[in-house]
């Protein structure tokens, strides 16, 4: 009797380390704080339908806030830097047609841009488009 015991307390005892070591370990680690960055640049564009082009070609993953302003032609842009790189903020907008301070937009794809949106005077300057 005594043995049926011991054999129960120690199969007991090995089907607990048994679990123990099966189980996840819980860690108390605090989860990584969101990193931020505001940047701003120049960007070119004219109207209202440039400023939704713009805004939604920048509504990515990484990018908490995109607000580009018509008047002063510059995008602020809240993002997590460690998502990405502010060049690629340059080429997200110049694959939609308009040019940045560090990417200018293929030919191509500012050709298929409406009219209003057409901002190059010629290709050295920058600028609306006098019609």
């Amino acid at each position: 009797m005594k043995t049926k015991q011991i054999l129960n307390t120690l199969f007991a005892f090995i089907g607990i380390i048994s679990l123990a070591f099966t189980l996840p370990i819980s860690k108390n680690i605090a989860p990584k704080p969101i990193r931020k960055t505001i940047i701003s640049f120049e960007v070119q564009g004219n109207c209202g339908e440039c400023k939704e082009r713009i805004e939604h070609a920048l509504d990515k993953n990484g990018i908490y806030k995109a607000i580009y302003n018509i008047e002063s032609s510059m995008v602020n842009i809240t993002y997590d830097p460690t998502k990405l790189k502010e060049i690629q903020l340059h080429n997200m907008i110049a694959m939609v047609g308009h040019d940045t301070e560090k990417v200018k937009a293929s030919n191509v794809v500012y050709q298929s841009l409406p009219d209003c949106c057409k901002y190059r005077k010629d290709d050295d300057e920058w600028g609306p488009v006098k019609h």
